[in-house]
């Protein structure tokens, strides 16, 4: 696809490595040249130094011919603004980055009439992401698949689980509902097969719908309950968003914030949620507000080595779900020795979510992969295709078809029932169906058959 996305800041670069990796043709454009050249010249993409809120510079873009038009300036008003522009200007689709939580409850209303097709706020986005994970608080990552029908739960066995020292064949499986699609072990990581053995230590992703998997895990001593009272320290967007979504849960939270103003201003809309005025880094007033007894913390503050020294604070006096916001990249080496339990980047979800949405505009354009997932470090992908008609592995048992190897059919879903399929299953036209794998690239479900 022919793509062009407006304003080269953290988000906007984000969003274009993220497309850039799968192949789509990308122009930038940046009233600062500097910015525009450092992304233009690292994915190796066009760059247009200009104001892309004007029809001269989105008309040297070409984008009479663009498939998409992204608009991720710091400004709602410009993005809205472009989106319009663009969109009249011959663009076939448009998204705008919208942070304003005024803006995105009233954009419903002008959506059809701007012509824009769908809207990001990264900040939100961060929020849904973390709130997902503190439902699970044991579970390392979250990903839904069939509209939420079934989800791929990332966690660690730990020592006296039921499923440690035993064939993936051997482990109760709630009857065929749960399925085993990934093992992390060390450096390695495998998707394996029935003879597989699990051992203590292991990160596994299993695939299952919510409620069955709940019942897995209780009965393999795998520890993933909710966090009903949580503390976050920062008082940004994301903070306010996160808190509107565990208060709905009915989960205690607590802010705190060291900005006094801000303080009053989430006071005065989150009337159920605790917000306390102080210094988040200060270890006597977290201890005295109960962050040792919690059952998660989460790091939002503006600053990533704050949140970042916080997190390994809490980490050595708590047995809370930790999950740290860092936005910068270069911290990620770092990071990786720290071992902290989960690290999210508003930007990097961002250009996730608006990744997902165009590998859904491509479906009716010859592509038919629905949605994507990097796991286990970007080492396997998760894919949910729609079998097409024409597909070669219509009503052909699964037993039968001669898969790639490092590859895994793990769920098919069929008129709102998911199934996890065994060898006798077969895929029919029309389904939805999800593979883990370690092949990257594929584009079609009839790529998952061995070629040789």
């Amino acid at each position: 696809m022919k793509i062009i996305i407006v304003g080269c800041g953290k988000v906007g670069t984000s969003i274009a490595t993220e497309l850039n990796s799968e192949g789509h043709q990308i122009r930038l454009i940046d009233v600062n040249r500097a910015a525009v050249t450092r992304l233009s010249d690292s994915i190796d993409a066009m760059g247009i130094e200009g104001n892309g809120a004007t029809y001269e510079t989105l008309k040297e873009a070409e984008v009479s011919s663009a498939d998409l038009v992204i608009a991720a300036t710091a400004r709602d008003e410009v993005n809205l603004y472009t989106c319009l522009l663009a969109k009249n200007s011959g663009a076939k689709n448009t998204i705008a980055r919208v942070r304003n939580p005024e803006y995105t409850n009233d954009l419903f209303r002008v959506k059809d009439a701007m012509g824009l097709s769908m809207s990001i706020n990264p900040e939100l986005t961060a929020a849904l992401e973390i709130s997902r994970l503190l439902r699970y608080s044991g579970a390392l990552e979250i990903d839904s698949f069939s509209k939420g029908a079934a989800e791929l739960i990332k966690v660690e066995v730990p020592q006296g689980s039921m499923v440690a020292d035993k064939a993936i064949s051997r482990i109760d499986i709630q009857k065929g509902k749960v399925r085993v699609c990934t093992v992390e072990r060390g450096n390695e990581v495998y998707i394996p097969n029935g003879d597989f053995v699990i051992r203590a230590g292991d990160k596994i992703s299993i695939v299952s719908k919510p409620e069955v998997a709940a019942k897995f895990f209780k009965k393999a001593s795998i520890s993933i309950g909710r966090c009903r009272d949580v503390i976050i320290l920062g008082g940004g967007k994301i903070s306010f968003y996160l808190a509107q979504k565990l208060l709905k849960t009915g989960a205690g939270v607590k802010i705190i914030e060291r900005n006094q103003q801000r303080c009053e201003e989430l006071a005065a809309t989150l009337h159920d949620a605790v917000i306390i005025h102080g210094d988040c880094m200060d270890q006597d007033l977290l201890l005295s507000e109960g962050v040792d007894r919690t059952d998660g913390v989460v790091a939002l503050m503006d600053y990533d080595e704050e949140n970042i020294l916080i997190s390994m604070y809490v980490n050595s006096v708590s047995k809370a779900k930790v999950i740290t916001k860092v936005s910068n990249s270069s911290f990620d080496n770092i990071i990786a020795q720290l071992r902290l339990e989960r690290v999210i980047d508003p930007k990097s979800i961002a250009g996730e979510y608006i990744a997902r949405y165009i590998r859904a505009m491509q479906n009716s354009m010859g592509s038919n992969v629905e949605t994507l997932y990097r796991l286990n470090e970007d080492r396997v992908e998760a894919l949910e295709f729609r079998a097409k008609s024409t597909t070669r592995l219509a009503a052909i048992p699964l037993s039968q078809l001669n898969l790639r190897d490092d590859l895994q059919v793990i769920c098919i879903s069929r008129r709102g029932k998911v199934i996890l399929p065994t060898g006798s299953d077969c895929i029919m036209p029309d389904d939805r169906v999800v593979v883990v794998t370690k092949h990257k690239g594929l584009s079609d479900l009839d790529d998952i058959l061995n070629r040789r």
